[in-house]
């Protein structure tokens, strides 16, 4: 994991926020498979961190939640970068030895970028456990557009790279590597997220987009996999509630609130709901 993509100048996601159907049930899932920590908890809300000052995720039971209820806008996965291969060796480890791969969805992936291996939580909430590959080992075409695929984990590699790497939880320095969205429209999606807040579309996929800033794989990635014109989910909903997008700067943010503004997009407070009805607190380095 290179820092340089996940503070100023870069534009990044800071944390997001799920809805769950049960509180205690989820706080269990997070400590013992990602070995987050609770860090503040209220009535129906708990903020997670891996080192104990900075949030990561934060679960909420909504009053009269509903489950997830298919094919929707929201949350496709959100991705937790490990810091290095290793670690993602060592929570590969981690998770057999907890043998509830028959509990939740599984599965795994190369996508020559990052490795990566994807589960669900108890609610079906799509999660990526990954770790990036050196950046200088990324290859870019003439487009600027970075190479990506969707190759066969080499699991077995994993586990000899992690050797005697013991899983002692979700490192300090465990961040949002990047949000996975669904949407209802490919088009006002990239305009909202290119013209609006600012990012480059880096690779695109068959239904699919991936963005970033500063010259990361992605930062965000957005798609129609669920279906065109699908609906927002219900408020009290399983899933995405918001997330935050950290710019660089004060100034670059109200910049990009001014032109999210002539593309239509009001923001109220620092809060913004892009095209698909995602919501997105806006904050910048201080």
């Amino acid at each position: 994991m290179e820092k340089k993509f996940f503070k100023a100048p870069t534009m990044h996601i800071k944390d997001v926020t799920l809805q769950v159907s049960n509180l205690e049930r989820s706080i269990r899932f997070y400590e013992q498979v990602l070995g987050l920590h609770v860090l503040k908890k209220e009535a129906n809300q708990v903020k997670l961190s891996a080192n104990g000052q900075d949030v990561i995720l934060s679960l909420m039971q909504p009053t009269n939640v509903i489950a997830k209820q298919g094919r929707t806008t929201g949350l496709y996965h959100v991705a937790i970068l490990l810091p290095t291969r290793e670690d993602l060796g060592a929570f590969l480890r981690h998770f057999m030895e907890l043998d509830i791969a028959n509990q939740v969805n599984i599965g795994a992936s190369d996508h020559i970028v990052s490795e990566a291996i994807y589960i669900s939580d108890p609610d079906g909430n799509g999660l990526e456990i990954a770790s990036d590959r050196p950046s200088s080992e990324w290859s870019w075409n003439i487009d600027n557009k970075v190479i990506m695929s969707t190759e066969p984990l080499d699991g077995h590699g994993l586990l000899e790279a992690a050797n005697n790497h013991e899983w002692n939880g979700s490192p300090d320095n465990t961040i949002v590597g990047h949000l996975h969205l669904h949407v209802d429209d490919l088009v006002k999606a990239k305009q909202f997220y290119t013209e609006g807040l600012g990012f480059q579309v880096v690779t695109e996929y068959p239904g699919a987009l991936f963005l970033s800033d500063g010259g990361y794989h992605h930062h965000l990635a957005v798609n129609i996999w669920n279906g065109e014109n699908v609906p927002t989910p219900r408020k009290n909903e399983v899933g995405l509630k918001n997330y935050t997008m950290r710019f660089p700067s004060e100034d670059k943010k109200q910049v990009a609130i001014q032109r999210l503004s002539r593309l239509g997009y009001e923001t109220q407070d620092d809060i913004v709901i892009d095209s698909a009805g995602n919501t997105i607190l806006l904050s910048s380095e201080q």
